[in-house]
């Protein structure tokens, strides 16, 4: 009977030690940080353009790229590339209106300097032509004596 004692002795004590050392591995397990995303890339897409007629039928064809994502272009990267061409980058991000958005002009004429403020007048004619259900088309580009530039938009059914 001693050695039977002694063998469950043994063996309970083996259990013991293993249920310990398990618990332990499961404490530490338990305390380390769940997984984390660290990287993650929208849809973007570049395009070649040499003038503001192009730039807005870019801007356009943008559209229709992160439409398929149910996402709104958002230009990010103007750049010249090394042939003379201008590069546009748009990243493709869930369509909201901010506070920076331009506000919409029925009139559908802007003045612009820059790329980006021509973009900008582009998605607000294209917004107000929208919601008086028609299409934004440009009808106009003209260059100011100060610089500046004139862009005219129409709505067509």
């Amino acid at each position: 009977m001693t050695a039977s004692m002694y063998g469950f002795l043994k063996t309970t004590v083996g259990a013991a030690t293993l249920l310990a050392a398990g618990l332990a591995l499961a404490s530490c397990v338990a305390h380390e940080p769940p997984p984390e995303q660290v990287a993650s890339s929208k849809p973007t897409v570049t395009y070649k353009y040499h003038n503001d007629e192009e730039l807005i039928g870019v801007n356009q064809r943008a559209v229709t790229f992160c439409t398929q994502y149910n996402l709104a272009p958002r230009p990010t990267n103007f750049t010249n590339d090394s042939d003379g061409a201008k590069v546009v980058s748009y990243e493709c991000v869930p369509s909201a209106v901010s506070a920076t958005d331009p506000v919409m002009n029925p009139n559908l004429i802007y003045t612009y300097r820059t790329d980006q403020e021509l973009l900008n007048a582009s998605r607000s004619a294209q917004a107000y032509c929208m919601n008086i259900g028609s299409q934004e088309g440009i009808a106009n580009i003209v260059t100011n004596a100060d610089g500046s530039k004139t862009v005219t938009f129409q709505c067509h059914k």
